[in-house]
């Protein structure tokens, strides 16, 4: 089957769910207000709460909910072979990831931009929320630990990427004093910045960056994960609009470039798939395709990682409250994309099905491996580019993704420390709350692996308890609607299948992590299940209350 029958059936179908199904979610069930003030005017404080233009602020919201998952996912899920990733991709994006970010970033800004799991102790009780923090806790730790180690990896295996991935802090800071500072519109600063960019790629090409072996006792990637923390604390200290927006904007254009130069590969090249679409000669520690595909791709189906972003650092940074369908909405179909994109580097990069079957061994393979790989040769042979460039541009892409959930991911981390602190009865100054973060980040990294890849220790789980933050933030907004006389069933549905899926796989592993005598994550998974368990049955309690006429808070103005 050709891939370019998969990439427009896939395309055209996220756009019909965009133009279609995302307006009557907007129009229908939200009821979006264009005259509704949001917490980034009414709370204005220049750091955190601050009006941004929809497009800059979509930038910052794809960036950093894409990271390096709806590659990864995807990439290790075609081992079932195409079809079911495909399927999922482009059905979850549609009526699962769309519906789920956008009520997030929804019902945050119509609560003053508190966080979901600030949001559940209102509507769903006090018990439920404090489990619901410790869910969302564990997932950021997982998210900041082992992308740190993607990253440094990559800078480890590319060194190509060096200089672009560095430089594009730089590119960031120059577009934030353009846009804020001198006030320029977007056009101009978009179109350097890119250009910059791509210019600080092909230079990188040429002047790859390796670092020794051990430098002051640590290995080359200790090193690179100590300063990505370094540079990730700094940069959720500072103003959004410094470095946090114009770098997620930037990168959000990077990746329409790279999406397009893939996307023209595909079409000039056509390439056959050469993956079957149903696998019948699975590896033999293939775990079941049912639950495990819809945890193993998370991030480009459904996320609940997108929930955090939405309603932890894009809520308090919505100027319109119709903006909201094209930054949350939009937003997850960009992750879509991607992940598209990753199925047909995945599948449709290798020259043959024996070529395809040496990468895909056992579970887990592939990876961001088997999509820079099967990418580069999609350039190569569609484009004309050398491969090694074409390998370098992606490799820069998954990093800047990366990077930009890490510098997201420890800011929410912040806030959730500062949260609980509320709740406990202290106040966390930003300072604190920053080095706290990092600090329990860093002793994971560093206490659970030599290298400091220790972050990878717990990422088992990271697609299960994903999944179940997905759910559990679903079911906030379920009790929103109820609350408030809609119709449930768009946010129900998916929230029964992510939570069956979520549960099901959790007693799967939890099987393994006892036959493996892995304590440590067959303990955190009794922890996770039954906090989610838990809060499950409080969201069930609060709906079964029916509609509540006194519930105003998502109807009329702050």
């Amino acid at each position: 089957m050709s891939a370019i029958a998969l990439l427009l059936v896939g395309l055209g179908a996220m756009a019909l769910g965009y133009v279609f199904y995302s307006k009557f979610i907007a129009e229908r069930i939200y009821r979006l207000d264009p005259n509704y003030r949001t917490p980034a005017h009414t709370m204005r404080d220049g750091v955190d709460y601050v009006p941004t233009n929809k497009f800059v602020l979509w930038g910052h919201h794809f960036t950093s909910v894409a990271g390096a998952a709806p590659i990864v996912g995807p990439a290790i899920a075609v081992i079932w072979g195409w079809g079911p990733a495909f399927a999922w991709v482009v059905f979850g994006t549609i009526f699962f990831a769309g519906v789920h970010d956008f009520g997030a970033l929804w019902a945050s800004a119509r609560s003053r931009g508190q966080s979901v799991g600030m949001l559940s102790g209102r509507l769903i009780g006090s018990r439920g929320r404090s489990l619901f923090l410790v869910v969302i806790f564990l997932v950021l730790l997982m998210v900041n630990g082992a992308f740190a180690a993607v990253i440094s990896n990559l800078l480890v295996s590319t060194p190509t990427s060096v200089i672009p991935v560095w430089g594009a802090i730089l590119v960031a800071l120059v577009i934030g004093q353009m846009i804020y500072r001198y006030n320029m519109k977007l056009l101009w600063p978009s179109l350097g910045g890119v250009i910059v960019l791509y210019a600080l790629i092909l230079i990188g090409n040429q002047y790859p960056i390796v670092l020794p072996d051990e430098v002051m006792g640590l290995s080359a990637k200790s090193l690179w994960i100590l300063l990505l923390f370094v540079y990730a604390a700094i940069a959720s200290l500072l103003p959004v609009w410094v470095l946090l927006q114009p770098r997620d904007y930037i990168n959000g254009l990077q990746l329409f470039v790279g999406l397009g130069l893939l996307y023209l590969a595909v079409l000039f090249g056509a390439p056959e798939l050469v993956a079957p679409a149903f696998n019948q000669e699975l590896p033999a520690d293939t775990p079941s395709i049912v639950p495990l595909l819809f945890v193993t791709i998370a991030c480009g189906a459904i996320s609940g990682f997108h929930g955090l972003v939405a309603s932890g650092t894009t809520s308090k940074q919505l100027d319109k409250e119709t903006d909201a369908r094209f930054v949350g909405y939009f937003g997850a179909m960009g992750e879509g994309m991607l992940s598209l994109a990753a199925i047909i580097c995945c599948t449709a990069g290798f020259a043959t099905l024996t070529d395809w079957q040496q990468v895909y061994t056992a579970f887990g393979s592939g990876g961001v491996t088997a999509f820079v790989q099967g990418g580069g040769t999609l350039l190569a042979n569609g484009l004309g580019l050398p491969a090694e460039l074409g390998g370098t541009i992606l490799a820069v892409m998954a990093i800047l993704f990366a990077g930009t959930t890490m510098d997201t991911g420890l800011r929410l981390q912040r806030f959730v420390i500062q949260e609980a602190g509320e709740l406990a009865g202290m106040k966390v100054n930003t300072l604190v709350g920053t080095l706290i973060a990092v600090g329990v980040c860093m002793a994971l990294a560093f206490g659970a692996g030599s290298d400091g890849t220790g972050g990878m220790v717990i990422w088992p789980l990271f697609g299960t308890t994903n999944q179940l933050l997905a759910g559990l933030t679903l079911a906030v907004i379920t009790v929103i609607l109820i609350k408030l006389g809609r119709s449930p069933v768009y946010t129900l549905v998916p929230l029964v299948f992510l939570l069956a899926m979520s549960i099901y796989a959790l007693l799967v592993q939890m099987g393994q992590f006892y036959r493996a005598e892995n304590w440590l994550l067959l303990g955190m998974d009794v922890i996770i299940l039954i906090a989610a368990l838990w809060v499950t049955l409080e969201a069930i309690i609060a709906m079964r209350k029916g509609r509540d006429p006194a519930e105003r808070a998502f109807e009329a103005q702050p």
